[in-house]
């Protein structure tokens, strides 16, 4: 019984990362314009602007209401770019708002994001979604996507974190439904994926205890940051 579910679990993890791999634009290529500008030296640089849209988790809420900015994976990625581009200047922006989910988000769009002109934006609602529906996020996710598309906004969608909650290794758990429609969305608009959830499963299968990677029950300490920050960086 023990090498049966063994055995499913691989498959369902295989099964998730090639519908990820085929669903994503080509991280090799998508941002290779940005990785341009990015090496670019004084006085022939320009400022990049990354925003970061969503919920607590980009926010930095570790155990609520600490917020730990820097720790958190917007603020790892930027630390982890400036290593790889260190002439580049870089801003990194969070229109997130703790407790948000992706209906609110997007009704701020064009008020809270798109005056930033990002670069490369990311959207991080899956998590909150729960509370509004499968159907709803992806109704609030499509018009975020096509608004961003018609700016010429390169668009990286994040999978959500776990919640202890949630059993991460039960077969069609609601996290891995959300994710697995995030990568729908990915591929019906060719745009960017950071599997957040993927990289959470594959510890937990691996042996690891989630809770060693969370803050509390819905938040990631700085160890699950790093994971998160790690998936984005595959971008770059």
């Amino acid at each position: 019984m023990k090498k049966r579910m063994a055995r499913l679990l691989l498959f369902f993890l295989v099964l998730h990362i090639v519908v990820a791999g085929m669903a994503q634009a080509d991280p090799q290529t998508y941002l290779e314009e940005l990785k341009t500008e990015l090496k670019k030296k004084w006085p022939a640089n320009r400022t990049i602007n990354l925003v970061f849209h969503g919920h607590s988790v980009p926010s930095g809420y570790f155990q609520t209401p600490a917020v730990h900015t820097l720790e958190a994976y917007p603020h790892q990625v930027l630390q982890q770019l400036k290593e790889q581009y260190p002439n580049a200047v870089i801003n990194v922006i969070t229109t997130s708002i703790g407790g948000e989910n992706s209906v609110q988000g997007q009704k701020r769009f064009e008020k809270d994001v798109l005056p930033h002109r990002p670069d490369v934006l990311f959207i991080d609602y899956a998590l909150n979604d729960r509370s509004v529906g499968l159907e709803a996020s992806r109704a609030a996710m499509e018009k975020m996507i096509r608004r961003a598309l018609r700016k010429h906004i390169k668009i990286i969608l994040m999978t959500p974190s776990p919640d202890l909650a949630v059993d991460i290794l039960k077969q069609d758990n609601i996290l891995s439904q959300f994710s697995r429609q995030l990568v729908e969305l990915a591929a019906k608009y060719q745009i960017g994926l950071a599997d957040s959830y993927a990289a959470f499963y594959e510890q937990v299968r691996n042996g690891k205890q989630l809770r060693d990677y969370m803050a509390q029950s819905n938040h990631p300490n700085g160890k699950g940051h790093r994971l998160i920050a790690d998936r984005i960086m595959k971008w770059f």
